[in-house]
């Protein structure tokens, strides 16, 4: 099937960074062409007029299925979280998991999103929601210490099991994850690894979110979480560090030398008060990958990208008194073509360019949050001005799960009534 979309402002993210005015064309999953005015039949043609085209988002991590958990564990000291999440965790139903995990895919492909990194356990169901709605989930199996879990049987063969069921999967990448330092032993961390290295499968990990995470390991341990993760050969160029709000210099030249990707989550990590930020310019400097993540729905309450990439930017400058810190375009790096390498598909992903996948987003150019609209500021627009509300259309592998607004793979009336059923049985107990 070819789609033709015609008449757009395409902000291609291309090497050059080109804004190119012209016509996107899609053949099957594939861009067959970028700007060109396009002269051939299209089995679709949808006018874009005034409309801006960007790739499609991709979001480093998250916990899809906790969308149903909305407001059930805001304003509370980081250990009384984690105890109630734990405990919410422990009673949860593959039926629950599955309209949480609906849920989540249907929030990010309204906001833009097309490809996700998931860290949770029965990342089974979590990819099968992904394929019901038609966005790419990089699902990442939970592996913490077998006396640690409330998984049946030992996380770490569950992950590799996972692998093997999904690994030729459409629009569905298994991947590795690990809880954290805290939850990890030398040997889960190491047997994780060698089965990411072994399989060329992604690898992520929680990486000191909190300062009392930081001096617990050190106290037991001798190292920072970082230099332990070095010591023992886990940080790696498949792997994506999330958080890293307590990091040492060592720890970020660590980290850039062995090719680690840092996911920053800058609306979870305020809202939860763990008072740590990404020291952003010293990464760069390093050369290291950065990118965002939106984090979860107990920590973050919402999805959505395009308020993370801005809030990242805002929360850079405050805290270094630096307005010259994160400009805008390095913001729209991180949610395209800086996410695509972390997850290892930068040769698929990242930017509108013939041969990659038809990932990309059509946006309401005519918006009045978005105008003045010209060359000059169209990027500082999209990461300061933009919002979930602006997004028109959404392709996912050249299929069209947003159209014009309206998600065109799930029952959404029907997913909508069913959380709310999920959320008082899940979260209305002592």
């Amino acid at each position: 099937m070819i789609v033709a979309f015609r008449d757009a402002i395409i902000v291609t993210q291309n090497a050059k960074r080109e804004i190119l005015r012209g016509d996107v064309v899609v053949d099957g999953e594939r861009l067959v062409s970028v700007g060109p005015h396009y002269n051939g039949t299209a089995d679709r043609e949808i006018d874009c007029t005034r409309d801006i085209i960007i790739p499609g988002l991709i979001n480093t991590h998250t916990h899809a299925a906790m969308a149903v958990m909305k407001g059930v564990v805001d304003d509370l000291t980081f250990p009384q979280f984690l105890d109630k999440v734990f405990k919410i965790d422990a009673d949860r139903t593959d039926r629950d998991i599955m309209i949480g995990s609906q849920l989540g895919c249907l929030e990010m492909l309204r906001s833009g999103t097309t490809t996700f990194m998931d860290l949770y356990y029965s990342e089974d169901i979590v990819a099968k929601a992904a394929q019901s709605a038609g966005i790419r989930g990089v699902c990442c199996w939970c592996c913490l210490d077998e006396d640690k879990t409330t998984q049946k049987g030992n996380p770490v063969r569950n992950c590799k099991e996972f692998y093997r069921r999904f690994k030729n999967e459409r629009k569905v990448v298994p991947g590795v994850g690990l809880e954290g330092v805290y939850v990890c032993n030398e040997d889960t961390c190491t047997e994780a690894k060698a089965f990411s290295d072994e399989v060329g499968a992604p690898l992520t990990f929680h990486l000191s979110e909190t300062r009392g995470e930081v001096n617990d390991h050190k106290k037991k341990t001798g190292l920072r979480p970082g230099e332990w993760m070095a010591k023992y050969g886990v940080l790696g160029p498949r792997d994506v560090a999330v958080h890293c709000g307590w990091l040492t210099l060592h720890e970020v030249q660590l980290l850039a030398d062995s090719g680690t990707t840092v996911a920053s989550c800058p609306v979870s990590n305020m809202k939860l008060a763990t008072g740590g930020v990404v020291p952003y310019p010293e990464l760069k400097k390093t050369g290291a990958n950065v990118s965002l993540g939106t984090d979860g729905s107990t920590t973050n309450n919402s999805l959505d990208l395009i308020a993370e990439m801005k809030t990242f930017g805002l929360l850079q400058k405050a805290s270094r008194w630096d307005p010259t810190v994160a400009p805008a375009q390095e913001l729209l790096d991180m949610v395209t073509v800086n996410g695509a390498k972390a997850i290892g598909m930068e040769k698929d992903l990242g930017s509108l360019e013939p041969g990659k996948y038809a990932d990309l987003v059509v946006i309401d150019g005519q918006a009045p949050n978005l105008r003045p609209l010209v060359t000059e500021n169209i990027v500082a627009n999209l990461a300061y001005s933009l919002n979930q509300t602006n997004v028109k259309t959404v392709m996912c592998q050249g299929d069209i799960v947003v159209d014009d607004h309206v998600c065109t793979t799930l029952d959404v009336p029907s997913l909508v009534f069913d959380t709310e059923e999920i959320w008082r049985t899940l979260c209305q107990r002592p």
